[in-house]
């Protein structure tokens, strides 16, 4: 697609809504409700790319309890034209049809190639791209089977989204320490993607969260790799003006 003038594509991840605590999260969510305002009269299009929830599981008649405020500002804003596309998360992997039947919006569970102005994009949350991390490849194999979701969704709402949350909470990106340094392109799994995917089709861009590092980082051939940092601590985010992507910092 060709952007039209003065019109922008926006891409943010990692919102984790729900933790640490109650007080939190609901200042995070006005937050990142108030950048959408902010954006919304110069977005074109808007991808979240996945850890929106710090724990979400649809089961057939139950969501989640919270989040009003930002899913009736993003149902406010697709009634308003604004196309918009979800990914899934680790945190948020159970997410099913709620999105696109409430609101339009399609939720995808994989990467996906998107091209603006002639540049091509590779979009995805990240988790469990590059080498290694076979056990968590494992699970989210596990995790991500029917029989698994079905056996899950016989679970009564409060005991299923309760144990999901405090599992949720166990992992050290919640704690508030600052998150790593980039560990350099050898030990960085995104990187590694980036640098094979490269060796057999060119991107513009490649466009993750997961890594919860702000970080624009070049590659070969003049691509970039952007990571989109988080909302815990950076609240952050890309956007493309139609000839270049680039991060940026809500203040």
């Amino acid at each position: 697609m060709v952007l039209p003038p003065g019109k922008k594509i926006y891409f943010a991840s990692d919102f984790h809504f729900g933790i640490p605590d109650r007080a939190t999260s609901i200042e995070r969510e006005k937050r990142v409700c108030r950048w959408l305002d902010d954006i919304a009269p110069h977005a074109e299009q808007l991808y979240l790319v996945g850890d929106l929830f710090d724990t979400w599981f649809e089961y057939r008649h139950v969501i989640p309890r919270g989040y009003t405020r930002f899913l009736g500002r993003i149902a406010q804003l697709r009634d308003a034209g604004l196309h918009i596309e979800a990914f899934t998360g680790n945190h948020d992997l159970w997410m099913r049809d709620y999105f696109y039947t409430e609101f339009g919006i399609p939720v995808h569970h994989g990467p996906v190639v998107r091209e603006f102005n002639g540049k091509k994009f590779f979009i995805a949350h990240g988790d469990g791209l590059g080498p290694g991390d076979t056990g968590y490849k494992i699970l989210k194999t596990v995790l991500r089977s029917p029989l698994s979701q079905w056996l899950y969704r016989r679970v009564h709402p409060d005991t299923g989204v309760g144990v999901a949350s405090w599992f949720s909470k166990l992992g050290p990106k919640h704690a508030d320490i600052p998150e790593k340094e980039f560990l350099g392109p050898e030990k960085e799994m995104l990187v590694q993607f980036c640098l094979s995917t490269l060796q057999k089709e060119h991107y513009d861009y490649f466009i993750f969260g997961h890594r919860h590092l702000a970080l624009e980082y070049p590659l070969p051939g003049n691509s970039t790799y952007i990571n989109l940092g988080d909302w815990i601590r950076y609240d952050s985010f890309a956007e493309f003006d139609g000839d270049k992507a680039q991060l940026k910092y809500y203040k």
